[in-house]
């Protein structure tokens, strides 16, 4: 039987637990776990509302919807969705925070030179910001007192 060719994706679902350097050449989606490392140079990786990743993430692009402990660096661009719990430094071009969403760590944003190749991105300028912050309601997420200051911003 022929089926149209679609887009590449692979799927970890709930119940699977890796740990290990996961690499691949299409995109993921992760509503599982991941311990380890994950390589996915000029793809994408999706973490899915249940998805928890204890991992550094090298990527095209990266949407988090669930919990997410490591660095990640995306050539393109990272998306922290409402649900998302974030802990870790992120290397991109392009990053947006949904309200609700909780991230720590810092930012370095920048675009690729232009003589490399996408794989080959490296921050031109840097904007930094670290602390940990509750982006939106303000309540507290993932046991973050409401009182936790966002005083410990450094420029480079």
């Amino acid at each position: 039987m022929d089926t149209p060719k679609t887009a590449e994706f692979a799927h970890i679902g709930k119940s699977l637990i890796v740990k290990g350097e996961l690499t691949g050449s299409e995109d993921l989606y992760v509503d599982g776990q991941v311990e380890g490392s994950i390589d996915l140079q000029g793809n994408n990786l999706t973490v899915g509302p249940n998805g928890q990743i204890r991992a550094n993430v090298n990527a095209k692009g990266v949407i988090v919807q669930g919990k997410l402990e490591g660095n990640i660096h995306a050539t393109e661009r990272v998306d922290f969705r409402k649900s998302a719990i974030a802990v870790g430094d992120v290397i991109t071009q392009r990053v947006a925070i949904e309200d609700g969403a909780y991230f720590k760590g810092k930012v370095d944003i920048g675009k690729p030179e232009p003589s490399s190749t996408k794989s080959d991105f490296k921050p031109e300028r840097s904007s930094v910001a670290s602390g940990a912050a509750a982006v939106g309601t303000g309540s507290p997420i993932a046991g973050v007192g409401s009182k936790t200051p966002v005083t410990d911003t450094k420029k480079v």
